[in-house]
């Protein structure tokens, strides 16, 4: 297994498999970042990321069933593994713990 540092774009990909609960793969993956966090992204980028926090240990993947509009292909799903829930949680943890650390000024968000 790789190592278990957590990138950015991985830590998007990570939470939103868990937020698709079973119905993450590629596709939905790249469709639910661009719509919630309004940023545009490839399949192969969200597919690179998957494979990546595969090797981690943080995703598991297995094969849906076949489908008429995939041409008789079966879609590669994804879930979060109790090691990616883990992870995930450890991050929230250190983002909390900095953002409270925040001296009390006046953020301009534009």
């Amino acid at each position: 297994m790789k190592g278990t540092y957590l990138g950015e774009f991985e830590e998007l990909v990570l939470l939103t498999v868990a937020i698709l609960n079973g119905d993450a793969y590629g596709i939905t993956v790249m469709d639910e970042i661009e719509k919630n966090i309004d940023r545009k992204v490839t399949v192969s980028t969200v597919h690179t990321a998957l494979y990546r926090l595969e090797e981690k240990g943080f995703v598991e993947s297995y094969f849906g069933g076949a489908t008429q509009e995939r041409g008789g292909r079966k879609k590669r799903l994804y879930k979060v593994t109790a090691s990616g829930e883990r992870s995930l949680a450890e991050v929230k943890e250190q983002r909390e713990k900095l953002w409270s650390l925040l001296p009390n000024l006046k953020l301009n968000y534009e």
